[in-house]
């Protein structure tokens, strides 16, 4: 029996207020033009002036493309410092969850299921996933509220 692995990378924006992924991407490749893709598709359409953005320090995040994209959006970057994870625990349990929640509970034959599953546990987790630190309410439901 022969089994393909199909394997991604997925960058994910998410926003810390109320924890909605704001943006992602998915590709093939984890490189810095991911995660401009990301960055473009978070601010298109939006007033982002003065936004802090929080990142890793990973070359994607460092690289000069990403940088000169935030001075022209006049966005700031935070930066984790070297070998602190909790900088980044929100990314990083946000994808515990993707993983636990979607990957672990079903098997993919294609990379149109891979790419689908991502996109509907990110509408369920931004829609229907109650969070206690939202006082049980779902990212949406929690920012539409403060409106």
């Amino acid at each position: 029996m022969i089994y393909q692995i199909i394997l991604y990378s997925c960058s994910a924006i998410k926003d810390l207020y109320n924890n909605e992924v704001v943006a992602y991407q998915i590709s093939r490749r984890n490189d810095y033009k991911l995660v401009l893709d990301t960055l473009k598709k978070a601010i298109k359409g939006k007033n982002v002036k003065g936004i802090l953005l929080h990142s890793d320090q990973g070359y994607q995040y460092t690289s000069h493309n990403y940088n000169q994209l935030l001075t022209r959006n006049k966005m700031k970057a935070s930066m984790s410092r070297k070998g602190n994870c909790w900088d980044n625990a929100s990314m990083e349990n946000f994808f515990s969850h993707l993983k636990t929640e979607c990957f672990n509970l079903h098997s993919f034959k294609t990379s149109q299921e891979v790419r689908r599953a991502i996109k509907d546990y990110i509408l369920f987790y931004n829609h229907e996933r109650f969070q206690n630190k939202l006082n049980s309410l779902t990212p949406i439901e929690y920012r539409s509220q403060a409106v």
